[in-house]
C-alpha cells in the first residue's frame, strides 16, 4: 500500500467519520495520556463495528512516545504540525497531508518538535484503542 493510497483512505475515513458522528447520538470519548497526548475516538465498535477504529490524536510539543508495538495496523494522516514517525529504527518526518503506517510486530516511536502534531489515526482491525487507553485518563 502506497503512502498516497493511505492518504486517500485517511481522507475518506475522516469524511465518513464526520458523517457518522453526525448520525450518532453517542458523545465522542476523549482520553489524555500521561505525556499529554489527547485521543478523541470518532469511530469505533459502538458505531461502525469492530473492523476499524478512527480517532483524532493530538501530540503535544516536544513529545517522545518511547518505542512500542501495536497489535493492529496503525495508519496516520497528519493534519497539522510535524511528526517524526520512527518504524524499526528508520525515521521519516511527516508533515500536513502526509501519511505513515506501521504493522505488527513493527516497533514504532512517535516524536514531535516545538509545534506538536495533530493526526487522524486509524487502527485495523479496531479495538487497539482499548489497549492504549488503559493507561490514559478519560476526559469529561
Amino acid at each position: 500500500m502506497t503512502l498516497r493510497t493511505i492518504g486517500a483512505v485517511a481522507l475518506l475515513v475522516v469524511t465518513t467519520a464526520a458523517t457518522a458522528s453526525a448520525q450518532s447520538d453517542k458523545q465522542v470519548a476523549t482520553y489524555r495520556s500521561p505525556n499529554g497526548s489527547v485521543l478523541r475516538l470518532l469511530l469505533d465498535d459502538s458505531n461502525v463495528g469492530k473492523e476499524v477504529t478512527v480517532g483524532e490524536l493530538t501530540f503535544p510539543p516536544n513529545m517522545d512516545s518511547g518505542e512500542h508495538t501495536h497489535g493492529a495496523i496503525e495508519m496516520f494522516y497528519v493534519v497539522s504540525g510535524r511528526l517524526e514517525h520512527v518504524v524499526n529504527g528508520k525515521s521519516q518526518i511527516l508533515e500536513p497531508g502526509m501519511s505513515g503506517y506501521v504493522r505488527p510486530p513493527d516497533k514504532i516511536r512517535h516524536k514531535t518538535g516545538p509545534e506538536g502534531a495533530k493526526v487522524v489515526v486509524i487502527w485495523v482491525p479496531g479495538g487497539e484503542e482499548k489497549k492504549i487507553v488503559t493507561r490514559w485518563t478519560k476526559e469529561p
